[in-house]
């Protein structure tokens, strides 16, 4: 395999290939050469300054736009941020990268064998490189209003104990995971990853926004919470979605290799 290719499962017959004359696939795989780390750098950064700003503008009780239902904000954050990722992902930097910005999809992706182990670890430090420069970012747009929302950090509800927080955010990960896995598989779907995947993570905002926080995303909480400086469950949130990146891997694994004979059984012979 070249520097400039990745591995990836081969198309059954009779499917379309991964990739066209149109650019590379939808999926979040990225080729992977030297320059890409930094589009995912540049696309983290991107979403991190969005997720600070729709925060300090919907949960900041000074703002205008402030709304008073948590749950109501939590939702409109889902669905911005989901949007965005969409986008991101459509993005011709995006096409580049594959745009992860996520270093527990990066870890998954690994394990799904559809990215390159020795570009694993440009890629995580792009994505959380790019999460403190989003958040820095969104501090010198908005100013001290950042800080009163936390410069964006996901927090859990006081009810939910870090075990908890823990097993939400590492459960996230597992379905996230297999959820790009079926679209690995079946390459006649690609096109409804991106929305699929929008959707997904919009749904997790929103719903385990008020409960586990619902970040599902390393680079998502490592800038802010290191700005705040309320570092205590960082940990949490880096671990949990890396082990649940790595678990949700291995159950693809074995759902496929208990598929495969059913459906060697159904070819003609």
């Amino acid at each position: 395999m070249s520097g400039g290719e990745i591995s990836r499962p081969a198309a059954p017959a009779g499917e379309p290939g991964r990739d066209t004359d149109a650019g590379p696939a939808p999926l979040p795989t990225g080729p992977g050469p030297r320059g890409h780390p930094l589009y995912e750098f540049a696309l983290t950064t991107l979403l991190m300054f969005a997720v600070v700003t729709v925060i300090r503008w919907v949960l900041d009780p000074a703002s205008p736009l402030a709304l008073a239902n948590a749950r109501l904000a939590l939702l409109v954050v889902g669905v911005l941020v989901g949007a965005l990722l969409f986008a991101l992902i459509r993005s011709p930097w995006g096409r580049r990268s594959g745009a992860h910005v996520n270093p527990a999809v990066t870890l998954a992706l690994w394990r799904l064998r559809a990215f390159p182990g020795r570009g694993v670890a440009a890629y995580v430090v792009a994505q959380l490189g790019g999460s403190v420069a989003g958040t820095v970012l969104g501090r010198l747009a908005w100013g001290p209003a950042v800080a009163r929302v936390g410069y964006g950090a996901a927090a859990a509800a006081p009810s939910w104990n870090g075990w908890a927080v823990f097993a939400a955010e590492a459960g996230c990960l597992v379905v996230v995971t297999l959820v790009i896995g079926f679209f690995l598989a079946h390459p006649a779907h690609e096109r409804w990853f991106p929305p699929a995947l929008a959707v997904l993570v919009g749904a997790i905002v929103a719903v385990l926004g008020p409960l586990s926080g619902g970040s599902a995303n390393p680079a998502r909480q490592f800038g802010p919470v290191l700005l705040s400086g309320s570092t205590a469950g960082l940990w949490i949130y880096l671990v949990a979605p890396a082990l649940g990146a790595v678990l949700g891997a291995a159950a693809h694994h074995f759902i496929r290799r208990g598929a495969a004979p059913f459906r060697d059984s159904r070819r003609p012979e």
